[in-house]
């Protein structure tokens, strides 16, 4: 390679990082790091549920209209092919988050319902599984913000002058994010009441109904 060729391939780095072609990558990179940690805290939490669901049907098997759904709700989201690709596409990112929160609804009012059972209330299998549930939900909460904030940063660059160029010669595009209808149903999600468990006094499934 002669020296003009040297120069210009220079100059040609030297241009792609003054007009934010590194930082796109970088920034794009960390997206899908984020992504992948949304996704598994969110199999996580599917993994929890049969046992969950199981755990209830053993004190309150008639209660299968919010049995029903929790189990149909987990399967909509088993269903879905959650790929990287899905980040580039706005359809399908909130049809997954509709299925989301679709899910954490129905977590939601299985929860309520365990309030109707005592004994439920007072199972130690129960009770463990409210606790990984919470703390998973909590995971997904830190692992969401953490992405929303990388998504924010991308667009930022893809959108400001004169990396958005580079973003447009390259083919990089603003991402879609969490909705704040979204943020608000996750800031509802399924929290645990250890409270009168402990002290309830025993009573046939059943009971309250």
């Amino acid at each position: 390679m002669n020296n003009g060729k040297i120069i210009a391939v220079a100059a040609l780095l030297l241009s792609l990082n003054g007009c934010g072609y590194n930082t796109i990558q970088t920034q794009d990179e960390q997206i899908k790091a984020g992504w992948s940690e949304v996704v598994n805290q969110y199999q996580r939490r599917a993994d929890l549920i049969p046992n969950l669901v199981n755990t209830v049907k053993g004190y309150a098997a008639h209660e299968k209209d919010v049995l029903t759904q929790v189990t149909e709700a987990r399967a909509r989201v088993g269903s879905m092919q959650v790929t990287p690709e899905v980040l580039n596409d706005p359809q399908a990112f909130e049809k997954f988050q509709r299925a989301q929160g679709e899910l954490a609804g129905a977590l939601s009012r299985l929860i309520a319902v365990s309030e109707n059972y005592p004994q439920l209330k007072a199972d130690a299998n129960f009770r463990d599984l409210q606790s990984q549930l919470e703390g998973t939900e909590n995971r997904i909460a830190v692992a969401r913000n953490r992405y929303i904030k990388m998504v924010q940063d991308y667009n930022v660059t893809v959108r400001s002058f004169p990396s958005n160029l580079t973003a447009m010669a390259f083919g990089y595009k603003v991402k879609p994010n969490f909705t704040v209808e979204n943020e608000r149903a996750i800031s509802t999600a399924p929290k645990v009441d250890f409270g009168p468990a402990a002290s309830a006094p025993p009573a046939a499934p059943g009971a309250g109904k």
